[in-house]
């Protein structure tokens, strides 16, 4: 097919924002239409992208919205016909995984991560979390994020190098994404993977420095990465299972992957925070016996140092008829009495291991 032809509308400046250059939180990303799975360079204002499409009853328009404030959705909404609930969600954020429909339009919410960096042995924030939303109309596909984290430049190019896909119209857009995020997923549970081996072979190596402080942390951050992926396994059923939605019988074979990706990380998830939670067992078993271990070590030397102290004590009392007071090596002997028993208790208290 050759290459369709540039089309510049009225009311948009026709360039695109620069890859160097940060987007501005409020702001529309990008805007394209796409016909036959090729794209219409030269970007337009949403209005009149959507009037071409339906003039042309063919293709689709794709609106990459970033943390849009009330007026901008506003707009949006009333331009696209969403619904006034579905448009609050996308402002507010802070919304759980979830899968609406108003009539041929379908709003989906997907929680994305992302894995920060951090030493072994610290507290620190380990999971960060963001939102993306997508409203799957028959003509149009908006997608709105929140979180600096959760760019899609990357999947938009990845679709348009892939024509065949995006020639399966705007429901092809919300299986990228959600492939996409799911794919986050399962970088985000690696690297996590990689933690929970890591304090693994540190709580059971001896005279480790670990604090439980750094397991607990980690353990908050797998739940929290829990509540993020977990509850988008029943929008992912319904969007596969449900042949009643607007959705191309092949895009449901390609959620089906999806899902089962989802699934995957899903069950990784919980064996993470079933192991973190035996870690800190050990962990606490583990100081608990090096209490126990120092404490007999105490006894022991107390046992040790109580003998020449008895003997001192007595010897002490300045009585005028006690043993042995006149006697020439008197204090030697005692001397070397004391050392004898401290040695015959440090020689059975060692053999018990106790020191």
């Amino acid at each position: 097919m050759p290459p369709l032809p540039s089309f510049h509308w009225p009311g948009w400046s026709g360039e695109r924002p620069h890859p160097a250059e940060p987007v501005r939180h409020g702001t529309i990303v990008d805007c394209a239409v796409y016909v036959d799975g090729q794209r219409l360079w030269d970007q337009c204002t949403y209005k009149n992208a959507l009037t071409e499409v339906r003039e042309r009853r063919d293709g689709f328009v794709w609106l990459g919205l970033l943390e849009p404030g009330r007026d901008l959705m506003a707009d949006v909404a009333e331009t696209f016909g969403l619904h006034s609930l579905a448009a609050e969600d996308a402002v507010q954020a802070h919304q759980r995984p979830k899968l609406e429909r108003y009539d041929d339009i379908l709003f989906l919410v997907l929680r994305t991560v992302q894995y920060l960096e951090h030493e072994l042995n610290s507290v620190a924030e380990i999971v960060d979390t963001g939102e993306i939303m997508v409203f799957a109309g028959p003509d149009f596909v908006i997608t709105v994020r929140h979180g600096d984290h959760s760019g899609l430049a990357g999947v938009r190019k990845a679709l348009e190098a892939e024509p065949s896909q995006l020639s399966l119209g705007s429901s092809s857009v919300l299986h990228a994404v959600a492939d996409h995020v799911v794919d986050s997923y399962m970088a985000v549970t690696a690297a996590i993977e990689e933690d929970v081996d890591a304090m693994e072979e540190e709580v059971f190596t001896p005279a480790n420095k670990l604090q439980i402080e750094a397991i607990y942390q980690l353990k908050r951050e797998v739940v929290e990465l829990r509540r993020a992926v977990k509850p988008l396994q029943l929008p992912l059923q319904v969007l596969t299972h449900d042949t009643t939605l607007p959705l191309p019988k092949e895009i449901r074979r390609y959620l089906r992957d999806v899902t089962d990706h989802h699934t995957a990380v899903t069950e990784q998830i919980i064996d993470f925070n079933e192991s973190l939670s035996a870690l800190i067992n050990a962990a606490l078993a583990k100081v608990s016996v090096q209490q126990n271990t120092d404490m007999r070590k105490i006894s022991a030397y107390a046992a040790m140092a109580a003998v020449p102290t008895m003997i001192a004590g007595i010897y002490g009392m300045n009585f005028e008829f006690m043993p042995e007071l006149e006697e020439h090596y008197a204090y030697p002997i005692v001397i070397g009495v004391m050392v004898l028993l401290c040695a015959v208790l440090y020689v059975n208290f060692h053999r018990n291991k106790w020191l």
